[in-house]
């Protein structure tokens, strides 16, 4: 998965607007044009369509956490220049408060079904020896999931 199919997907799920997404861009002390955030949101067959830079979708991510959990006192922590699934999974789920049980769940409710070693194993250091990669599917799935819950919330 791109960060534009990601950054698409958050937008679809929280339904949020061009303006309110440029808004959590703010809640990470990162002013930008509403014209950019507008671009990244195009579909992929748009010719105007632009990529999305990573330090751009985590500075987004960052600012989700400062507005869904509510912005810590002090600097806020410096956007990563590269992410992976793992960080972008991560951050979800910290934006979420998602507990394992919960991010468990939301796979049973897209007929995905994942260990909690395996759940853990996406929270590890790459370091660790337990470490393991979060592939797009693992990611779309969460995403499919986390839709699922916001749908059931809204009726």
């Amino acid at each position: 998965m791109d960060n534009n199919d990601i950054f698409r997907r958050l937008r679809y799920i929280l339904g949020y607007n061009d303006l309110k997404m440029t808004e959590v861009f703010a809640q990470a002390d990162h002013v930008l044009p509403q014209k950019e955030v507008t671009l990244w949101l195009k579909k992929d067959e748009d010719p105007v369509k632009v990529d999305m830079p990573d330090i751009k979708m985590s500075i987004f991510l960052n600012g989700l956490i400062n507005q869904l959990r509510g912005k810590k006192e002090g600097a806020q922590p410096e956007p990563e220049k590269v992410l992976n699934n793992n960080i972008i999974f991560r951050k979800l789920r910290i934006a979420f408060d998602l507990q394992s049980d919960e991010i468990l769940d939301l796979y049973e409710s897209v007929d995905k079904s994942i260990s909690a070693h395996e759940l853990s194993a996406f929270f590890r250091k790459p370091s660790s020896s337990k470490y393991r990669a979060c592939n797009d599917q693992y990611l779309r799935h969460f995403l499919n999931g986390l839709q699922n819950k916001f749908e059931k919330k809204e009726n």
